[in-house]
């Protein structure tokens, strides 16, 4: 079975995708982290990502793979563990742009594909349900409003110890969601058959029920 979560930045889709998959004993897919890989790389390697033949090259480097060690999901960058280094704003601003290019989205569509047929999946990302696994049998829009979405994050940098701006950390999710939404290729929406759920006035555990019981109901 597989189970596609989409939504914008922050709506908390990596979080109640692992808790949800860890409930039903399923396999869970962050692809968010694949594209931060390759932004990492590009970033790392000052890569012109305007420049298609510079971008293939650099793509033709990258090798990404997707390790789960009791049952949580490493992300591993040419052999080097980038679980932690991927999740800054700095990798995930270029993720939202990298992500939008052709050849980037191409590099991961077959191995993304390749998990989903072999296992019993949640995938959580952008445009899970409209393109990468349109024959889901649960999809699934969870969004927040852009102000839950910003404290969110700004609640979890203060936790490691850094200092953010809230205002700022707001206007980069609105840049973000009108890149992801507005982009040519697979841009983000809902999927005509998904089931939409905001979670700004929810807690995990409501998000999470509610998944696991439409889950359970599709297996009947």
């Amino acid at each position: 079975m597989n189970i596609a979560i989409d939504g914008p930045a922050g709506a908390g889709k990596s979080t109640i995708a692992r808790l949800t998959a860890k409930e039903l004993g399923f396999v869970y897919v962050d692809t968010g982290a694949m594209y931060r890989a390759i932004a990492l790389y590009l970033l790392d390697n000052k890569v012109d990502i305007d420049n298609e033949a510079e971008l293939k090259d650099a793509l033709n480097n990258i090798h990404i793979n997707i390790v789960y060690e009791s049952g949580v999901q490493h992300v591993f960058l040419d052999l080097v563990d980038v679980s932690e280094e991927i999740r800054s704003e700095k990798v995930g601003n270029m993720a939202s742009t990298s992500s939008a290019l052709a050849p980037v989205r191409e590099k991961l569509l077959d191995l993304q594909r390749d998990i989903a047929a072999k296992n019993d999946v949640i995938m959580d990302g952008r445009d899970i349900g409209t393109n990468i696994l349109p024959d889901a049998e649960l999809k699934i829009y969870l969004t927040a409003s852009v102000d839950v979405r910003a404290k969110r994050r700004y609640d979890e940098l203060i936790l490691k110890g850094e200092n953010p701006n809230l205002e700022d950390i707001k206007k980069g999710i609105e840049t973000r969601d009108y890149q992801d939404m507005n982009r040519d290729i697979a841009p983000l929406k809902q999927a005509d058959d998904a089931v939409y759920i905001d979670s700004s006035d929810m807690k995990i555990a409501e998000v999470v029920d509610k998944i696991v019981k439409l889950a359970k109901n599709k297996n009947q």
